[in-house]
C-alpha cells in the first residue's frame, strides 16, 4: 500500500471493458494517479492469468470472483478487486477476507436511472410502443393489438425499498396515483413518508399479499440465498391473473423456467427483464450471426408478450461518471489506507 501524500501509481486491470466506459474513466484519471489497461476479457478462472503483475482488477456484474479466482488473484500479487457495479452476489467475500484482497464497490452510481427504466418497460409492455412502432413504420396504422389499461388506480407491487424502489413507489405512486405495496426485511421510512394527492401511497404488506393482490410487480432486490429464486413457480401461483412481472435487479431473483410456465398458462399476462440469471456468457454481446444457444432465454423471447432487454437499466450518462468517478476514488482510498466507505466486508449486508 502506498504511503498518504504520495502519488499513487496502481496497475488496474479492467475486465469485462466497453468503449463506452473507457472515457469515462479517462476522464476522471485525467492526471494518471492510476495505471488502467482495458481488457474485453471476462475474468474467470480461465483468464485470471492476465491480472498477472497487476495490484488490482476492476470488475463487472458478469465476472468470476470466486475462492478460486481469488486465490489465484492473491497468489499473483492483487491486493484489491474494485467492482464498478452495486451488486456483489459474484464475489466470495469470505474467501476475499481469509486471503487479505480487499474489496468495493460502486453503491449507488444512479438508482434514478434504473427507476426510471423500470417505469419506461411498464409503460412499453402495457401500452405496446415497441409495437406500434414497428407496425406504423410498415405502414400499418391499425389499433388491433395495441390495447393497454390506465395504470391511475392500480395496484404495484414494490419488492424491495432500497433507493431504487423507493423511487419506483415514488414515481408509480405520487405521479401515476397507483397503490403502492412494498415488502422488505428491512423497512425504510421514506417509503412510509410518500404521499399522493390523497393521503400515503401505500403500506408494508408481506410477500403473500403482495403477490395476491398486486396487478404489476417491480422486482428491486439484491440477489442473496434468500432472495435466489424468490419468483418461482409458487409464488407465480399467488400472483392475480394476468400480472405484470417485471425484473431489474438481479436475474438469479426469479426461476426462469418457472416464468416461461406462467406465461403459458396466462397466470403472467406481461413480463418485462433486464437481467437474467445465465447472462454471464450472453449479455453485453452480439450474437446476432450465431443465434442465442441458451433455450431458455429463447423461449422467453417467442413470447409476444414479453420484453427482454440486456441488462440496460443502468445505462445512463450520469451512472458511467458516477461509475468511473466513484471506482477510481474507492481505489485511491484503499491504496492510501484511508478509510473506505464503499469496502465490503464478508458479513456485509446487501
Amino acid at each position: 500500500m502506498q504511503e498518504r501524500g504520495v502519488k499513487l501509481i496502481v496497475k488496474i486491470a479492467f475486465f469485462s471493458t466497453k468503449n463506452y466506459e473507457k472515457e469515462y474513466f479517462r476522464q476522471f484519471n485525467a492526471d494518471d494517479r492510476l495505471q488502467p489497461v482495458f481488457l474485453e476479457e471476462r475474468l474467470t478462472a480461465n483468464t485470471v492469468a492476465l491480472a498477472a503483475g497487476f495490484e488490482a482488477v476492476c470488475v463487472f456484474t458478469n465476472d468470476v470472483v470466486d475462492a478460486a479466482v481469488l486465490k489465484s488473484l492473491a497468489a499473483q500479487g492483487v491486493r484489491l478487486v474494485a467492482l464498478r457495479c452495486a451488486g456483489y452476489n459474484n464475489v466470495d467475500l469470505g474467501a476475499a477476507d481469509a486471503l487479505g484482497v480487499a474489496v468495493v464497490r460502486v453503491p449507488a452510481y444512479s438508482p434514478y436511472a434504473v427507476a426510471e427504466y423500470t417505469v419506461g418497460m411498464i409503460l412499453t409492455l402495457n401500452r405496446k410502443y415497441h409495437k406500434a412502432y414497428n407496425r406504423v413504420r410498415e405502414g400499418n396504422f391499425t389499433l388491433d393489438g395495441l390495447l393497454g389499461f390506465d395504470l391511475m388506480g392500480k395496484t404495484v407491487g414494490v419488492v424491495g425499498t432500497g433507493r431504487i424502489g423507493l423511487l419506483v413507489a415514488r414515481i408509480l405512486g405520487c405521479g401515476f396515483g397507483c397503490k403502492v405495496l412494498a415488502y422488505d426485511p428491512y423497512p425504510d421510512a421514506g417509503f412510509s413518508e410518500l404521499e399522493g394527492p390523497d393521503g400515503p401511497v401505500g403500506e408494508y404488506v408481506d410477500l403473500a399479499r403482495l403477490y395476491r393482490e398486486s396487478d404489476v410487480i417491480s422486482l428491486h432486490c439484491p440477489l442473496t440465498p434468500e432472495t435466489r429464486h424468490l419468483v418461482d413457480e409458487p409464488a407465480i401461483e399467488q400472483m392475480k391473473p394476468g400480472v405484470m412481472l417485471i425484473n431489474t435487479s438481479r436475474g438469479g431473483v426469479v426461476n426462469a423456467c418457472a416464468l416461461i410456465r406462467g406465461l403459458k398458462s396466462g397466470k403472467i399476462g406481461y413480463l418485462g427483464l433486464d437481467v437474467y440469471e445465465e447472462e454471464a456468457d450472453i449479455f453485453f454481446e452480439d450474437h446476432s450471426a450465431c443465434g442465442i444457444s441458451d433455450d431458455t432465454l429463447a423461449r422467453l423471447l417467442t413470447f409476444p408478450n414479453v420484453l427482454i432487454t440486456s441488462h440496460q437499466a443502468f445505462f445512463t450518462e450520469e451512472a458511467l461518471k458516477n461509475i468511473a468517478q466513484t471506482t477510481l476514488s474507492n481505489i485511491a482510498a484503499v491504496e492510501r489506507q484511508e478509510a473506505c466507505p464503499n469496502r465490503l466486508f464478508a458479513a456485509s449486508e446487501a
